[in-house]
């Protein structure tokens, strides 16, 4: 029995555990939160809470998520899918989840009680996500609100626990709804034949093209008018860019199977991080 635990997660089993946290999504969400805490203010001890908290917590998520689905992508010959190989074993993926779901809590609450309940919200509503709200027309609500805290947990956790700005909150909902339909955009195929029918899934691939970049436009235009003073010209270049990728994926969106729209709503997204980055020191002004 030792020995089978042993193999379970070592060698391929390691590897399989961390493809299965799903760590470019996971990477890119903790560097993203982490340097907007930096940028509004907060000292090198708090952006390491902030970086432990959101890492396990992405993690976390991620693992759950290959867990529930684990039958579905059997059924489905998702061989990409590192349970699906058996390394490692869904019961040590599961308990992955767990453990850093507490440590999740933990670097979370330490970063201020308020700050904690905020990002622990956002966790829950993406596990919630996983457990079944992503095959409803409310798939996009997690992301909402998952996003939508993030502000919320980086202010909460300053000196004064100001609360975030309403058009950073905003923003970071629209940009939730955006990488939402940017997520699912290349797979909307793959998730009807496995009965996934968020509301991406629902519009179909066309309408969804469509969709996916209003949210993003919506985020960049609140980005760069939200914050106190002038847009400057990186805002007005942002916005520029954003309104012709914006553009460009409509167009694409009646031209048949491309990855042109999920493409260009990916750099719309990047944009609108930047965007936010740039006004990281106007979270808590008041």
């Amino acid at each position: 029995m030792a020995g089978s635990g042993v193999r379970a997660v070592g060698g391929g089993g390691v590897r399989g555990l961390a493809k299965a946290c799903h760590p470019e999504p996971t990477v890119a969400v903790t560097v993203l939160v982490t340097a907007l805490a930096a940028a509004s203010g907060q000292g090198a001890g708090g952006c390491l809470l902030v970086a432990v908290a959101v890492l396990s917590g992405q993690a976390s998520i991620g693992w759950c998520n290959d867990v529930l689905d684990v039958e579905r992508d059997r059924a489905a010959g998702r061989t990409d899918k590192p349970l699906v190989r058996g390394a490692p074993q869904p019961w040590v993926a599961a308990a992955a989840a767990g453990g850093a779901l507490v440590l999740c809590g933990v670097a979370s609450l330490a970063c201020g009680v308020a700050a904690g309940v905020a990002h622990l919200v956002g966790v829950a509503a993406a596990w919630a996500y996983n457990g079944g709200v992503k095959r409803t027309a409310l798939s996009w609500l997690p992301y909402a609100v998952g996003f939508g805290l993030l502000p919320a947990f980086v202010t909460l956790g300053l000196p004064g626990h100001p609360g975030p700005p309403a058009w950073a909150v905003a923003a970071g909902a629209l940009l939730g709804v955006g990488a939402h339909v940017t997520n699912v955009l290349p797979d909307i195929d793959a998730d009807l034949a496995a009965g996934v029918r968020g509301l991406p899934q629902r519009l179909g691939r066309r309408r969804s093209r469509l969709l996916a970049p209003v949210p993003l436009l919506a985020a960049a235009v609140l980005l760069v008018f939200g914050p106190p003073g002038r847009a400057g010209a990186a805002g007005w270049a942002g916005l520029a860019l954003t309104g012709g990728l914006a553009c460009a994926t409509m167009r694409a969106a009646g031209a048949g199977p491309s990855r042109v729209p999920f493409l260009t709503t990916l750099a719309m997204a990047v944009t609108a991080v930047t965007l936010l980055l740039l006004h990281g020191d106007a979270l808590s002004a008041r």
